[in-house]
């Protein structure tokens, strides 16, 4: 079932949202050479709980960390441990932040030191596909839409689309309906309406689309070993368009 968030789950949700970026924030900070992702999830925990909120991943499912760090050719789901990140790298990192009750989910994938141009560029569009997603998001739009226009833009940039992991809307739960995949048909899937939460997700691949799952359970790669980007916001549909709950204090809302 489809939840529309009142005026106060919204409130609600944009201190989870703001919280979330703050700790992507935090966490930027400590993105380096040597650094290991176990301290990078450390870092997350404490940021969260210090502000008297709840990693949403954490023991999600059995999850056995804060968030999910994914470095180079892994998707998403990258288990936290005492790897340490290398010149070179670029690491995806997922943030889950319950507060009240209520949830919000972000990523960023970050560039370490120096990356061929043509992952650095892997990068910046996955970025960049995520807004051209967004912003087919408002009232009256379908579901399709927002991945029509992700799919179009990555494949214009020379990138394919992960199939098998979708966004998802969010609420009292980190995992909630509608799906939202990043690729497919405009005009196609439910209608959107103003109090949707959703979590858009790009995750695109500099080499083929296909993926898969690790012996831990959890960390997703791809099968050529080429690299993979993912950026997300936790959005709120408005009649006008929609308004970012994870972004800077929530003024990198947008309005279309």
């Amino acid at each position: 079932m489809i939840s529309i968030k009142s005026e106060r789950e919204i409130k609600l949700m944009r201190e989870a949202g703001k919280l979330n970026f703050l700790t992507h924030e935090e966490i930027k900070k400590h993105v380096k050479v040597g650094v290991t992702t176990k301290e990078l999830d450390k870092v997350a925990y404490n940021f969260i709980s210090s502000h008297n909120a709840r990693p949403s991943f954490l023991n999600y499912e059995g999850y056995p960390a804060s968030i999910c760090v994914s470095i180079n050719d892994e998707v998403v789901h990258g288990i936290p441990s005492n790897r340490k990140i290398q010149n070179g790298d670029i690491v995806s990192i997922d943030v889950g932040v319950e507060i009240h009750g209520y949830h919000s989910d972000a990523a960023r994938t970050y560039i370490v030191g120096d990356v061929k141009k043509e992952v650095r560029d892997l990068v910046i569009n996955t970025e960049k596909a995520l807004y051209k997603g967004l912003s087919k998001i408002k009232e009256g739009a379908k579901i399709g839409d927002i991945g029509a226009a992700i799919e179009a833009y990555a494949h214009e940039h020379g990138l394919s689309v992960v199939e098998e992991l979708v966004g998802h809307g969010v609420g009292t739960n980190i995992h909630e309906e509608p799906d939202v995949p990043n690729y497919g048909k405009a005009g196609s899937g439910i209608t959107l309406k103003a109090g949707m939460v959703l979590a858009v997700e790009p995750m695109l691949n500099l080499g083929s689309r296909y993926v898969y799952l690790h012996d831990d359970d959890w960390t997703i790669s791809t099968d050529d070993e080429l690299p993979s980007a993912h950026f997300e916001h936790t959005v709120v549909v408005t009649k006008e368009g929609y308004k970012i709950l994870t972004g800077e204090i929530n003024n990198g809302e947008k309005e279309n």
